[in-house]
């Protein structure tokens, strides 16, 4: 592209122990810049044969990889973390044009990718049993293992990010990975797998295999050589996966969809409040977020004050290509931009018009305005659906229990939110809220070292932090008799 300071190649192909390969089919696909609506690269598409290939290449690796000791393999992983930092500014640049969110966000991404390995790399060779006190007579202790080969299904609103958070454990616990990216968003998966081997991890150990859902994600999460799936995406395809990984008997992590509340009371920071509404479903990579605050809930008393300065916030947010690193860029791909827009219009029929936005902007790409519907009931499909983008529900309540029980009337229970000085009623709503996470005074205030998942139907298992070395083991029982 003649505007990128980046040399993108034209043509990707699969990346296969180590090295580049072209599709058995020889079938590809473009990836579009989603700013421009013009093609980034041409990009090779696995099938079941290729998914075969690269799962032997991972199984073959693996014997060596969970043999090296844990101190070494941290070594290895940090180095390829160290590579991944010192090469942020590329991969972001890459991550923008494919993906469309501003570049300093992808940038963030990058680096966030690179935390997650050094933080895993410490884990190498902290990965302990226990032993059991048993009878005299008797030892016990446990060992946690690596699972095997590992499946990872990427999607395409964090590549980068949701990338590093699952291979890292994975390789951290001795395990080898192959991954599927989004076929939406398949270049950072596919560099970050060359410039791991090129760091010193082993070939084989992270295979990339990008293509489609039925050719590609399929027979990756039912070889029978793929010991164990993590998936992020959408609730019915992780059904699907869930569905196929339990019939493979393989244990499965799910991160899927969230309506997330964000509520408000008329004794919180009103200004931070309104800027972290703003992050939470706005200017954090268009709201395309699982855990965004989809749902606002204004207490009565605070409801018009907060609304308007949320709307004076808004109407100042920039809007452009995410290359200019604006406030708001395009949507990742025009079905998600048309999933949206007929989201939007089934708010104006169910709450009337949007107080601000609405409408897509005029010019080139895929680029919607922010848009806040009032007004919101929880019968209307705008407050229990996920729709995955700038659109913003508000509703209101007047008191404690009407605040959670409208937080709590979703399928869904990823993550919450609640602005107030009150910390028992903060505490008191983070012990009721039917949530995996909860943020007190500021939205996506948790770190890599904090687990991350759901409740209901928004997966199974957890990420981030020390919790997500279990999904990536399994426990062994020793016990010996030694009188």
């Amino acid at each position: 592209m003649s505007r990128s300071p980046v040399e993108i190649p034209e043509e990707y192909g699969l990346f296969i122990d180590g090295e580049w390969v072209d599709a058995s089919s020889g079938e590809t696909f473009e990836t579009i810049d989603p700013a421009s609506e013009e093609v980034v690269a041409t990009v090779a598409a696995a099938n079941a044969d290729d998914v075969d290939a690269a799962v032997s290449n991972a199984a073959d690796a693996l014997d060596e990889w969970r043999s090296v000791p844990g101190r070494e393999r941290g070594r290895i992983l940090m180095d390829v973390a160290d590579a991944i930092r010192e090469d942020a500014d590329r991969l972001a640049w890459i991550e923008t044009v494919d993906n469309g969110k501003p570049l300093s966000q992808a940038k963030t991404d990058v680096l966030r990718c690179g935390e997650y390995v050094a933080y895993y790399a410490g884990m190498a060779d902290k990965i302990e049993g226990e032993s059991i006190p048993m009878s005299e007579g008797y030892v016990d202790y446990t060992v946690h293992e690596p699972l095997g080969v590992t499946g990872h299904i990427i999607p395409w609103n964090f590549p980068v990010g949701i990338l590093g958070r699952g291979l890292a454990p994975a390789l951290a616990a001795g395990n080898t990975v192959v991954a599927k990216p989004a076929e939406q968003t398949p270049l950072s998966a596919l560099e970050i797998g060359a410039l791991a081997v090129e760091a010193g991890l082993p070939a084989g150990v992270f295979n990339v295999v990008p293509g489609f859902g039925p050719d590609t994600g399929e027979p990756l999460v039912r070889h029978d050589d793929v010991a164990q799936v993590t998936f992020t995406g959408s609730v019915p395809t992780g059904r699907l996966v869930g569905k196929a990984s339990i019939e493979g008997l393989k244990p499965v992590h799910l991160e899927l969809g969230g309506k997330n509340p964000n509520v408000v009371y008329p004794d919180a920071d009103l200004d931070r409040a309104v800027e972290s509404t703003v992050k939470s479903i706005f200017s954090r990579n268009a709201g395309q977020v699982c855990s965004s605050g989809s749902r606002l809930l204004l207490h009565e008393d605070v409801h018009d004050e907060f609304l308007d300065r949320l709307l004076t916030a808004v109407d100042d947010l920039s809007i452009a290509p995410g290359v200019e690193d604006p406030d708001v860029a395009a949507i990742t791909s025009k079905e998600q931009f048309d999933s949206i827009m007929e989201y939007i219009e089934i708010g104006r029929e169910e709450a009337g018009e949007p107080l601000i936005g609405g409408e897509a902007v005029d010019r080139t790409g895929y680029f919607i305005e922010p848009t806040i519907f009032d007004g919101v009931e929880m019968d209307m499909r705008i407050a229990r659906e996920e729709i995955f983008g700038p659109v913003l529900s508000v509703l209101t309540f007047s008191d404690e229990r009407e605040a959670i029980e409208i937080a709590n009337d979703v399928d869904y229970g990823l993550v919450s939110g609640i602005f107030t000085s009150d910390i028992g009623r903060a505490h008191r709503f983070a012990r009721e809220v039917d949530a995996g996470g909860v943020y007190i005074n500021e939205w996506f205030s948790s770190g890599i070292e904090a687990p991350f998942g759901g409740y209901k139907d928004s997966g199974l298992g957890r990420a981030k932090g020390l919790a997500a070395l279990e999904e990536y083991t399994q426990t062994k029982n020793v016990c010996a008799r030694i009188d």
